[in-house]
Order: C-alpha cells, then sequence, then structure tokens
C-alpha cells in the first residue's frame, strides 16, 4: 500500500488513509459499478457517505516530526483538509469516482461505518438522492495504538472474542464499501438486500458499554422492527465481539435476551482484527458473503467459548442455507448500530 499512487489529479490528498481507501475502490469492479449507477441516476444524484474514526491523521503525526525546530510550524507540504481532515476520504472518494452528489463522513467510533448505510437509506427513502457509495475507510497510526494501548484494551497476542481467556483487541486496518439501489424490479439471484437498520445511544460510558447491553439491545430491537422479522428468522449473527472481557459480556447478554443461545453466531475480528471505523462496512461485506456462499464463519483464535456467555458461539466454519443475518457494530460512548441483510430470493 505504501507504494501505491493516487491519480496525479488527487495527489493533494495522498496519505495512508486514502491509498487504503483507493486499494478499496479497486477491487471487484466496484468502481465500474459505480460508473453504471452515474450514468443511470446521474453523479449529482449518488451520495457518498464513508464511516471512519482517525481519518488520516498518521499524516499530521508524520507532520509533526518535521516541524521547523526554531518555530515549531508544520512543513508547507502539509495539507490538513485533504488528508488529516475526517471528510477527506468522501471528498477524495467522490473525486476518484466522478461524483457530485451529497457526501460526508461519520466519526462515531467502531459504528461509524455501520451507520452510514442507515443515513444513506434515509437519503435515498426521502428521495434526495437514487443511490449511494457506502463504507469504511480506517488505517494504523500511532494515536490509535498509543490511545487503546494507555486504556488497557491491547492484546499481546492475536485477539480471541468471546473466548474464556480473552485479554482485548489487535487493531487492524480497512477499506469496505458497497453500492446501495433501490430494489429493482428484477434481482440478481446474488444480490443483497439492507432489510433493517437499528441505531441507539446509550451513553453509558465514554468507553465502557452498558453492562446490560442496553444500548446494544435496543439497537438489535429496532433493526428487527424495522425488517418486520422476528428474532427466530435470522439465521447468523455477526458479534461486535472485539475480544475484551467487558464489551464481549455486555453484547453476550443483549443477544442472548433476544435471540436466546441457539442462534448461531461469531465475531470475525479474530481474523481481521478490529478494524475501528471500518469494522462496520467490512463486517456487513462479510455479512454479504456469508448469505451469498452459505458459510457460517468459525471465530478465528476463539479456543474455548466463555461458559459465562450464553451464545451459540461458532469456533468453526459452517455451510448451510442462509437468509437473513444481522451484524451489529457498537462504538465508545454508546453509539450503537445493527444492520440485518438478506438474500434476494
Amino acid at each position: 500500500m505504501d507504494a501505491l499512487q493516487l491519480p496525479h489529479e488527487l495527489a493533494s490528498f495522498d496519505c495512508r488513509n486514502n491509498r487504503l481507501a483507493l486499494l478499496g475502490l479497486m477491487q471487484d469492479g466496484f468502481a465500474q459499478a459505480v460508473a453504471r449507477a452515474s450514468k443511470k441516476y446521474g453523479a449529482q444524484r449518488v451520495g457518498v457517505f464513508i464511516g471512519t474514526s482517525t481519518s488520516g491523521i498518521l499524516q499530521t503525526e508524520l507532520a509533526y516530526r518535521r516541524r521547523d525546530p526554531a518555530s515549531g510550524a508544520l512543513p508547507a507540504d502539509f495539507s490538513y483538509a485533504t488528508t488529516h481532515n475526517t471528510f477527506s476520504v468522501a471528498d477524495f472518494t467522490r473525486r476518484y469516482l466522478g461524483l457530485s452528489g451529497p457526501a460526508f463522513v461519520v466519526s462515531s467510533a467502531c459504528s461509524s461505518s455501520a451507520k452510514v448505510f442507515a443515513s444513506a437509506r434515509r437519503m435515498i427513502a426521502t428521495g434526495l438522492i437514487d443511490a449511494a457509495v457506502v463504507g469504511g475507510v480506517d488505517s494504523l497510526c500511532l494515536t490509535t495504538l498509543y490511545g487503546f494501548n494507555s486504556l488497557g484494551l491491547m492484546s499481546t497476542r492475536a485477539c480471541r472474542p468471546f473466548d474464556l481467556e480473552r485479554d482485548g483487541i489487535s487493531i487492524g486496518e480497512a477499506a469496505a464499501f458497497a453500492l446501495l439501489e433501490p430494489v429493482p424490479e428484477k434481482l440478481d439471484v446474488d444480490a443483497v438486500l439492507l432489510l433493517g437498520v437499528g441505531e441507539s445511544s446509550d451513553a453509558h460510558h465514554m468507553s465502557s458499554p452498558h453492562p446490560e447491553g442496553l444500548g446494544a439491545r435496543m439497537a438489535m430491537q429496532q433493526a428487527l422492527a424495522m425488517a418486520e422479522l422476528a428474532a427466530a428468522d435470522i439465521d447468523y449473527i455477526n458479534l461486535h465481539g472485539t475480544a475484551t472481557p467487558s464489551n464481549d459480556a455486555a453484547e453476550a447478554k443483549a443477544v442472548s435476551a433476544l435471540f436466546g443461545s441457539t442462534t448461531p453466531c461469531s465475531s470475525t475480528k479474530g481474523a481481521t482484527g478490529h478494524t475501528l471505523g471500518a469494522a462496520g462496512a467490512l463486517e456487513a461485506t462479510i455479512c454479504a458473503l456469508v448469505l451469498q456462499q452459505g458459510l457460517l464463519p468459525g471465530g478465528l483464535n476463539t479456543q474455548q467459548p466463555d461458559p459465562a456467555l450464553a451464545l451459540n458461539y461458532l469456533v468453526n466454519n459452517r455451510e448451510q442455507p442462509v437468509a437473513r443475518v444481522l451484524s451489529n457494530s457498537f462504538g465508545f460512548g454508546g453509539t450503537n448500530c445493527s444492520l440485518i441483510f438478506g438474500r434476494a430470493s
């Protein structure tokens, strides 16, 4: 990724976060799909909504290393607006894709790029836009690494969500994007539908979840209500599952209160690490693959699921037909978001 070069006309946006975004946009024919949507609806009718936590703060960290020794001034080639600023990644994305519709960034910690699905859905429903590029991008920086370490939340080994001996998170980085459009009359067999979204803010504590998972439960209940589904209709739950003792315990209480102990579930952060502001979009992508391929992912690194957490936690992959899945993303300060996705047929 460090060797990747942004297009010349977007060189002012160069930073690790935007290079990571570019890598994501280049995958799986995504840019081409957006180009078709832009031609269909008009560039001004396609919105861009991105979630991130630290955005391009690494660029500022690097700039501080090159301050003028006498005045302390930052180097002249440092551009806060196009690199560090949280809007930078949305601005870069819309320019790269040639879009001119509404654009904004959600920065609500680890729920950021789940919430953009809800934002885009509302914008489409109200007729302000006809389609939306949604996603999440978060890249490694020292602020994140030192910050989580100072909170005592980092594990010294690969994280083990919901494990009896879980002891903290592993930081990852990722970029993930999706194109949201109104449901057409004829659906592709592999189409994935956004059936429901639920958001809550319990504001229990700056960095700890409500011990009974109050906000998490509210978000899941709202998503089920919007989708007009019962808990029994969900075939798999992608847990937020950070692998910290308190977060996993609180989420388990919320999930078991609604779904009991039978619905298969797992956290994929054992494989990806916690990608923070990108986690919601990354795990939405995983949920889409679950629906399309009928493969429930086992929780990597989890050796012995905590028996105190009453969940049907998968430690091995399972193949089975899947019609509807729920994905949880919960952030600092109690900013919670749950998404429900379903197969077209």
